[in-house]
């Protein structure tokens, strides 16, 4: 989708939590991508480069008087939670300490106060979505309470850095999409256009997981077979590519991706992809 509307395809290691920093396999990821014809624009940007840029939007924010300190472990949270929320991944919280955290706790998270209101953007794959933040997830964190930055304040200032004005990614994320929103309008950022992919299902119908798949592990045998392989992947996204382009190589292959990619025709549910 970037390239096909001439834009760049850019590279970010996300390495903010050092301690499961695995070695190498960074390299693996960038060894993986270029094996499949994947070749990204520019410099590889690493999150833990961006420190600096982080401790300053979360000055900015709490400067503003828009974020807290928050005492409850997550067994706490989950344990006051009312419902279960299926459309999210995280546990709803339901602002405990948002007036001040008991005396003697210790501080576990900072967390961002959230309206009482819809955030709505358009998907360009799924439409108009809404979410009420004061529902699902409540005010949600920017960081721990041992100085790591949360992932939802480190992306958006991350794209922003990079001048990102366009994200793809999968349905999995799709929940978290307002609360990035919504840090970009406190933090005065501009906010880009997102699509969210069908997800690849294993056997049982759950999302295909890194851990039962990896594509590195098997870079061998799937390098043998990456054009077919590729060709299955925009299938799947619902282009509709001619079964004679798995006889060319990936970068023909990736070239007709760029020239024929029509996001209107990606499939509304994901599945398996057989290759």
């Amino acid at each position: 989708m970037a390239k096909h509307a001439g834009g760049r395809w850019l590279l970010r290691l996300d390495d903010l939590d050092a301690p499961r920093q695995v070695p190498g396999m960074a390299d693996d990821i960038m060894r993986t991508l270029e094996s499949f014809g994947l070749l990204w624009d520019g410099e590889v940007a690493c999150q833990s480069r961006n420190m600096a840029a982080y401790e300053h939007a979360f000055d900015e924010l709490r400067q503003a008087g828009m974020i807290y300190p928050c005492g409850c472990s997550r067994k706490e949270i989950a344990g006051s939670a009312s419902a279960p929320h299926p459309e999210d991944d995280c546990i709803p919280y339901s602002g405990t300490c948002r007036c001040g955290m008991k005396p003697g706790a210790t501080v576990r998270s900072w967390r961002v106060r959230v309206p009482d209101e819809a955030i709505c953007f358009s998907d360009l794959r799924k439409g108009l979505q809404c979410q009420v933040l004061s529902r699902v997830p409540g005010d949600f964190a920017v960081r721990r309470g041992d100085g790591e930055f949360a992932y939802q304040l480190a992306v958006v200032v991350d794209d922003s850095l990079a001048g990102v004005n366009q994200v793809v990614r999968g349905d999995d994320l799709l929940g978290s999409t307002p609360r990035q929103i919504y840090l970009q309008h406190l933090l005065g950022l501009p906010q880009p256009e997102y699509c969210h992919l069908p997800l690849v299902t294993g056997p049982g119908g759950t999302k295909l997981s890194k851990r039962d798949y990896l594509v590195s592990q098997q870079a061998g045998t799937l390098r043998d077979r990456a054009e077919t392989l590729l060709v299955e992947v925009l299938r799947f996204l619902g282009q509709n590519p001619p079964p004679e382009l798995a006889g060319y190589s990936c970068r023909s292959i990736l070239q007709w991706g760029t020239a024929h990619f029509t996001p209107q025709t990606i499939p509304a549910q994901g599945g398996m992809l057989v290759v």
